[in-house]
């Protein structure tokens, strides 16, 4: 199996960037990644405010995937996620919800054992391993990693763990596809600004889906099929991701576009993934229970 090295990481999400290797459409590819601030917070004697700030949110990439071109879709199967032994969590003045509130600077060392993060004497909280910044090189300009959007990148969406699949629209030759920001655990907001940020391993399986049309990036695990959106506000995110899931629906089942909205309002969940970076991100979820009822097929 392919192994990529954190060594091979990008700041950026963008088309300029030289993919370090190409790989088939079917291969599963190891990822290892540092954590958001790139391994520079490993004890309490480091200093947030004396950290390269440059240097945040990277992921490791870019590889191309061969045979896939703008208007197809790449399937990232999350076959496992390994962190190590520790994370870090932060927050400080004007970062996060209760940034206004705060003065200076703060984090923490949270040390990982038995499958549970040491928060403080008083609690342990259960791993809920996930992937911070994932996605695709988008059409235009590079996107910052810290910034989601219809490529992926930052979205914090505390659903993509081992065992979800991500389908993104493909805006450039190869995809040029990357992920980085893994978190031990992370509450729905990520109110703080940051999850509990580890480094760590990442198996995925990258497969290209020809013939369907994607504008943003969707979410399939066992249980739900879920529409993610970025936008400026959580409202239009919100907004945004529901009108995605009755545009998939409205091409998929023999229904009204009036039948969909009400039976989106009956089993449709609108959850938020996280109101902490430049755009704010929330998705959309449909129990595949119910889709099936339709005969609901993605591809």
């Amino acid at each position: 199996m392919l192994k990529i090295l954190n060594s091979n990481c990008i700041y950026s999400f963008s088309k300029e960037n030289k993919p370090i290797a190409k790989v088939k459409s079917g291969d599963s590819v190891e990822f290892y990644t540092m954590d958001c601030f790139g391994e520079q917070v490993k004890s309490m004697d480091d200093k947030l405010e004396a950290i390269d700030w440059n240097k945040i949110n990277p992921a490791t990439g870019s590889v191309y995937i061969e045979n896939v071109m703008p208007g197809d879709v790449l399937k990232v199967t999350i076959e496992k996620i390994e962190i190590g032994n520790q994370a870090v969590i932060a927050t400080g003045e004007n970062l996060g919800v209760l940034g206004d509130k705060l003065e200076g600077m703060t984090s923490r060392i949270l040390p990982i054992e038995n499958d549970e993060i040491i928060f403080d004497h008083k609690l342990r909280i259960p791993l809920k391993k996930m992937i911070g910044v994932i996605g695709v090189a988008p059409e235009g300009e590079g996107i910052n990693c810290g910034t989601p959007g219809e490529h992926g990148g930052n979205m914090d969406n505390a659903m993509i763990g081992e065992g979800a699949t991500l389908y993104f629209p493909v805006f450039v030759e190869g995809g040029l596809f990357a992920l980085g920001d893994l978190h031990a655990v992370m509450g729905d907001g990520e109110i703080s600004v940051t999850g509990a940020e580890a480094s760590g391993r990442v198996q995925v399986k990258l497969e290209v889906v020809k013939g369907i049309k994607i504008n943003s990036p969707l979410l399939e695990n066992d249980e739900i099929i879920s529409t993610i959106a970025s936008k400026e506000t959580l409202d239009e995110a919100v907004d945004a991701s529901v009108h995605q899931m009755a545009e998939l629906l409205k091409e998929r089942v023999d229904m009204s576009l009036s039948e969909i909205a009400m039976l989106l309002s009956l089993v449709g969940n609108t959850e938020i993934c996280q109101v902490v970076d430049p755009l704010k991100t929330a998705r959309f979820n449909v129990p595949k229970w119910v889709l099936e009822k339709y005969s609901f097929k993605l591809y």
